[in-house]
């Protein structure tokens, strides 16, 4: 995930300019319309804007979805159709925004994001939504797919969609993409656990480099969720004549979920913190296991080069009888190996009583 993932308008420029910036890798626009009512269900997966005008006037509940990043046009279009305000329209363009609630006359625009992962590979979304008295308008670049399980619920004639009005329609969004955190934070739980085996097991510089890719990815996710409970909170306490008493309660239990990812989410930030502090005592231990293992060879070694430095010394025996008697003694060498070999035999046996290897 970028650092920096905000797009906006050149500063200076007069608020409310549709102005679509460039999206590399971006979907193709597609609208959904969906309109329903308790007794009559009817979907058209491909639509235009004019085709969303015959809808807006009815008593049924419409839902107008849009796929992909929209154009300028396009936008305007929908912006014109529904009464949508234009700064709500600026803030669909320039993804990036902080989630929030802002309140436009009869409408309330929600801006949240959805997390999601591709193997290893964690990416959010923005996604916007639009309550009116009879609609939702929603828009989000990523497939479709994601919401499937609201239209399979559309589709069946004994379903609470079916029964509830627009703000029921608009709770069941909300809350598909606040448990899209829930996959998300299992995968990165399976991370966590993978790299504190590793680390436990050996440690590397490409553990290290994960260590650090999982702590930024986390503080990345805790940016982008952490506001969405203050967004929950404020549709639950917020004075918003667009929400029923009945929608409340569902409400009530999408702001456990955002309570619920959080608390996952900050547990995973203090396992990532405690594993770099794994990392640097094992590295330590194994640096120090090093040195313990080159201290015992030299500690080995230090009364043999004394033994070989003393029989060094050029002493003619021959001028004195204190002049190193013992070169000229038949079995010199060989007791001198000897007494070698037993200065390392002690040595060792002492330092394994010891435990020191």
């Amino acid at each position: 995930m970028e650092y920096f993932d905000k797009r906006y308008h050149q500063p200076g420029t007069p608020p409310g300019t549709l102005k679509s910036a460039a999206m590399a890798g971006s979907t193709s626009l597609a609208i959904h319309l969906f309109d329903y009512s308790e007794t009559t269900f009817s979907h058209i997966e491909d639509a235009n804007p004019a085709q969303c005008r015959e809808y807006i006037n009815r008593d049924n509940v419409t839902w107008v979805h849009v796929e992909g990043h929209p154009t300028e046009q396009s936008i305007r279009e929908l912006g014109e159709i529904f009464g949508l305000h234009k700064l709500a329209l600026e803030d669909v363009l320039n993804i990036g925004q902080r989630p929030k609630v802002d309140e436009y006359d009869d409408q309330l625009f929600v801006v949240v994001n959805l997390p999601s992962v591709t193997g290893a590979d964690f990416s959010v979304q923005q996604a916007c939504f639009f309550l009116g008295k009879h609609y939702v308008v929603s828009f989000c670049s990523t497939d479709f797919s994601l919401f499937q399980p609201v239209v399979k619920r559309l589709n069946e004639p004994a379903s609470r969609l079916r029964k509830n009005s627009a703000d029921f329609l608009l709770y069941s969004l909300l809350d598909i993409v606040i448990d899209q955190g829930f996959p998300v934070l299992e995968t990165l739980g399976w991370q966590l656990e993978a790299l504190e085996e590793q680390i436990l097991k050996s440690v590397g510089r490409d553990t290290l480099e994960r260590i650090h890719t999982i702590k930024r990815e986390l503080i990345l996710l805790r940016r982008m969720l952490w506001p969405q409970r203050e967004v929950i909170n404020h549709l639950l306490h917020g004075d918003h004549g667009s929400i029923s008493e009945g929608t409340m309660i569902y409400l009530r239990d999408c702001y456990d979920h955002t309570i619920q990812v959080m608390d996952l989410l900050e547990t995973y930030r203090d396992m990532s913190g405690s594993m770099l502090d794994i990392y640097l005592s094992s590295v330590s231990n194994r640096m120090n296991d090093v040195m313990r293992v080159l201290t015992v060879i030299a500690t080995i070694f230090i009364p043999l080069t004394f033994i070989v430095g003393v029989y060094g010394m050029n002493f003619d025996p021959n001028a004195g009888k204190w002049n190193m008697p013992e070169l000229g003694w038949e079995y010199g060498y060989p007791l001198i190996w000897l007494l070698m070999i037993s200065c390392v035999g002690v040595m060792v046996y002492v330092f394994r009583r010891k435990g020191w290897f």
